[in-house]
């Protein structure tokens, strides 16, 4: 699963190994909030430095607007939205790319323990903006 064209492939690949072990475990089925806790323990128990429900401002014509809680931010670099529901639309998608761009990170994945099988995408923010690497804040 590890690619070298995609930014941060290794974390990503981690993240997504940790979601895949979660939904072995649970199946589908669970509110979003059980999944949110289980993946907290796993990526414990795989290294994974991170943050759950991490607030982090929105920006509008650098003036902030107001603040949005990403579900975790992993590594101080990469945006993981999950979701519980029986499959993903193109408005999840949607959203969690234009959390990306808001909070000026380059990288994220949409998870949904939802359906039958695990949902992934790993999304990528065209507009990122290199001068603020590594500083979601800014």
């Amino acid at each position: 699963m590890i690619k070298k064209e995609y930014k941060y492939s290794e974390l990503t690949s981690k993240i997504i190994g940790c979601a895949m072990v979660v939904h072995s475990e649970l199946g589908n089925g669970f509110q979003e909030v059980i999944y949110h806790r289980a993946l907290e323990i796993e990526m414990n128990i795989q290294g994974i430095d991170f943050s759950r429900e991490y607030e982090m401002p929105v920006y509008y014509k650098q003036r902030q607007i107001g603040t949005r809680r990403v579900d975790f931010l992993a590594e101080g670099k990469i945006a993981v939205e999950l979701k519980a529901i029986i499959e993903l639309q193109d408005v999840h998608l949607a959203q969690a790319i234009n959390y990306l761009e808001a909070y000026d990170l380059e990288v994220g994945l949409l998870i949904n323990f939802g359906a039958k099988s695990l949902q992934f995408k790993r999304l990528t923010n065209k507009s990122f903006k290199q001068q603020n690497q590594g500083n979601p804040n800014v």
